[in-house]
């Protein structure tokens, strides 16, 4: 495991090398561009016959990596605390109704226009795919990553309440998105449709326990960092909360992400204005800030990688076309739209449902959640339609939402 570890950490670290002397693209995507064309070019070397065997070593070693438990029994743990640490709790309670109209109502409801689109499309192109798989890639392809597009929006000078509501839309739309996705796999691994009791019971835990642990824990760790002053204890508090407390939420069958996203946003505003002295909130802001760079980059470096492990057809490379297309028809349905027309209501500036449509880009948690399916047909049709999704949302949305956000927001500072 460790040898596994310092392979990744020295990877990225020449990558992010490479993108900052050459490319000079966000990191994010610099260095799973920079990844995706590594992994191209061992394929083109392959079928010249050299390479010497880089693809075959390649492939061995990203089929070592269980790119789905490393993503949600590790890092996402880290990435949500970190990302919720810098929300400020009193600004989203202005937005959180619309908040919570876009990452519950709105990933529900594009999980439904995703899966039924893709259901009667699929099959135009010699593409079997059953219903409950169509409405799983549905769950998984919803929930949008705000890693890449949170830094563009800062430097073109969007309006802070934009920001605000496309940074809670994403940190709360995962946790909805795998409870969604857990309903789901549970009918597939059944066989019948879930009854009203089992799902009331399972969103009542998942998302109901989740939100309760992630204020009990955010609350216990707030009181220990009131009680001392000694930010070498307190950055090691805040660690121990994630990893101990995303442990815990695991072993309970709550929601892991959304304990972590409640337990951030109380530790970075309750915690950070009246238990840290000015020297702890300096020292927790870099440790996070570090973690959060890091543990990105190397996520986007495997999702870069992984590529040589999809099995691609001339009919799925469509169809993937075909599914960028629909994913983002349902997130104009489900966020584009309620928000041009409830313009008052989302306190929104005019052009921003452009700017949520173009950047509601997707990441790791939807190629975490396409590898966790089980094995069959079934399986690798979708990770092949996701990883096009995801690759393009990246690449294409990524690195034109910065345009698209000057030309839709003229007025923003």
């Amino acid at each position: 495991m460790f040898d596994i570890a310092a392979i990744c950490l020295v990877i990225t670290a020449l990558l992010a090398y490479l993108n900052h002397r050459l490319t000079k693209l966000p990191t994010t995507i610099g260095v799973m561009a920079i990844a995706l064309l590594l992994s191209v070019g061992l394929f083109g070397l392959d079928a010249l016959g050299f390479g010497g065997g880089l693809r075959q070593y390649e492939e061995s070693f990203i089929r070592s990596i269980d790119f789905s438990d490393v993503l949600m029994q590790g890092m996402l743990s880290f990435l949500l605390f970190a990302g919720a640490l810098h929300v400020d709790l009193a600004a989203l309670r202005r937005y959180r109704w619309q908040v919570a109209a876009l990452a519950l109502g709105g990933t529900l409801a594009s999980t439904a226009i995703v899966g039924v689109a893709m259901w009667v499309a699929l099959p135009f192109l010699g593409l079997q795919l059953s219903f409950v798989y169509c409405l799983l890639f549905g769950a998984l392809i919803s929930p949008t990553d705000p890693i890449a597009v949170m830094g563009i929006l800062k430097t073109v000078g969007a309006p802070k309440e934009l920001e605000l509501v496309i940074a809670g839309e994403s940190l709360f739309n995962d946790g909805v998105g795998v409870v969604a996705f857990a309903l789901l796999l549970g009918v597939l691994s059944s066989g019948g449709a879930p009854t009203a009791a089992f799902t009331g019971e399972l969103v009542l835990r998942e998302v109901g326990g989740g939100i309760g642990f992630g204020a009990v824990l955010g609350y216990g760790v707030y009181r220990l960092l009131h009680s001392i002053d000694q930010y070498q204890v307190e950055v090691l508090l805040t660690l121990a909360a994630v990893m101990g407390g995303y442990a815990l939420a695991m072993h309970l069958h709550i929601s892991g992400p959304l304990a972590m996203v409640v337990c951030g946003l109380i530790i970075g505003n309750g915690g950070r204005a009246r238990a840290m002295s000015s020297t702890t909130r300096q020292y927790i802001d870099m440790f996070w800030e570090l973690v959060d760079e890091i543990l990105n980059a190397v996520l986007f470096v495997l999702m870069g990688l992984e590529i040589v492990l999809i099995s691609f057809s001339a009919p799925l490379v469509v169809g993937g076309a075909l599914a960028v297309g629909i994913v983002l028809s349902a997130r104009w349905l489900t966020a584009g739209l309620p928000v041009l027309l409830g313009r008052g209501w989302f306190a929104l500036p005019q052009g921003a449902s452009r700017v949520l449509v173009w950047g509601g880009l997707r990441g790791g948690i939807s190629v975490a959640l396409a590898l966790s399916l089980p094995l069959g047909e079934g399986r690798e049709t979708i990770l092949a339609l996701t990883y096009c999704v995801v690759v393009f949302s990246i690449l294409v949305q990524g690195l034109t939402v910065g345009r698209v956000a000057a030309t839709a927001l003229p007025r923003a500072t």
